[in-house]
């Protein structure tokens, strides 16, 4: 190989590798620019809905029973949603979050948050509001399914899955949904 055609290879490599590392940096960037915030916005919506929805009376332990929030993987959704609610109530009622692992039993939950890839599903029947993240086609057994749309936090409802549940959703929540998804149509 003469010296020309070892720069020229050199050269080609080094090309290359500068325009993988410029796209790793700006995949980073991205990621770190939406996390934090997309964390914050998650955890600030799934407090808020607490407020839209009405559970049934028989969902809680007695009249100053605490309101659990039930999240399985999302570590740091569970971090931050735990922040946010330390000294507030959800309708009069304590709020406790716990963190949730597969398996585990999601029985005194009234909302779960099962995170990205995760399989944990309420048990049919209980009025807990379950709330996922994923795209695509709104996961079964959801009942809200938040995603990023033009990198802004959105949600979808299942209205069905909502009432099948024993639970009842404002309107005023409908209406800033992205799309609400009925039975024979959306």
């Amino acid at each position: 190989m003469s010296a020309a055609e070892s720069v020229r290879l050199c050269g080609g490599r080094r090309t290359w590798l500068g325009l993988v590392l410029q796209a790793c940096a700006a995949l980073a960037w991205a990621q770190d620019d939406l996390g934090p915030d997309e964390l914050h916005v998650k955890a600030a919506f799934l407090y808020k809905f607490t407020s839209y929805v009405d559970w049934p009376e028989g969902a809680f332990a007695g009249a100053d029973g605490p309101f659990l929030v039930g999240v399985q993987g999302a570590d740091a959704l569970y971090g931050e949603l735990g922040q946010l609610v330390a000294s507030r109530k959800v309708h009069e009622r304590a709020v406790l979050v716990r963190r949730l692992v597969p398996g585990e039993s999601t029985a005194g939950l009234h909302m779960l948050f099962a995170g990205r890839g995760s399989a944990l599903r309420a048990e049919p029947g209980r009025p807990v509001l379950v709330v996922t993240e994923a795209e695509g086609e709104m996961p079964l057994g959801s009942m809200i399914n938040f995603r990023l749309v033009e990198r802004r936090v959105r949600f979808d409802i299942a209205l069905d899955a909502v009432e099948t549940a024993g639970l009842r959703m404002s309107s005023r929540l409908l209406a800033v949904a992205r799309r609400v998804y009925r039975a024979g149509g959306s």
